[in-house]
């Protein structure tokens, strides 16, 4: 009888280590995969708004806190005048709204509005207002619930094109 009760506890022993390993592997993998969302997601966001305000001849931010909504506008070497506005939603969800001879009459609308991030939990885009020179942005993404909740944080330095 010592025997089985021995047997059985240590196989509750063994089965109770297995279990803790297989969990373990499955919660850091849910959190590796939250880590490499986040990094994707401001990867994202800082990519579209430098290639754009790299592109800028004006850049014009709300003036609060965050310096968000930020409009970028630029004209092209045919007369072409590209508007593009960046505002982050309730969501999480960083939008661009890009606009093509933006007129307020007759072209109202955006020619395309495009989800560029996600799981954006703070942006930040400094100096206020952009006067030339150059742009710092700070990006934040935040993915996951309860212990898989992982974080990324990017400071982006662009620097505006040479007047022409």
């Amino acid at each position: 009888m010592i025997e089985v009760v021995l047997a059985l506890a240590l196989t509750g022993i063994i089965t109770g280590g297995i279990t803790m390993s297989i969990f373990q592997v499955f919660n850091l993998n849910a959190r590796t995969s939250n880590h490499m969302i986040a990094v994707r997601q401001v990867q994202n966001a800082g990519y579209w708004i430098s290639h754009d305000t790299q592109m800028a001849q004006s850049v014009v931010t709300d003036g609060g806190a965050t310096g968000f909504p930020l409009d970028v506008t630029w004209t092209e070497w045919d007369g072409t005048v590209n508007e593009v506005v960046y505002t982050l939603l309730v969501n999480d969800k960083l939008q661009r709204e890009h606009y093509i001879n933006y007129d307020p009459v007759t072209n109202p609308d955006p020619d395309t509005t495009t989800f560029v991030a996600e799981y954006i939990d703070s942006i930040e885009v400094v100096p206020r207002p952009f006067t030339g020179g150059m742009l710092t942005l700070t990006v934040t993404a935040k993915v996951g619930t309860g212990s898989q909740v992982q974080s990324e944080t990017r400071v982006y330095e662009v620097i505006s094109r040479p007047s022409v």
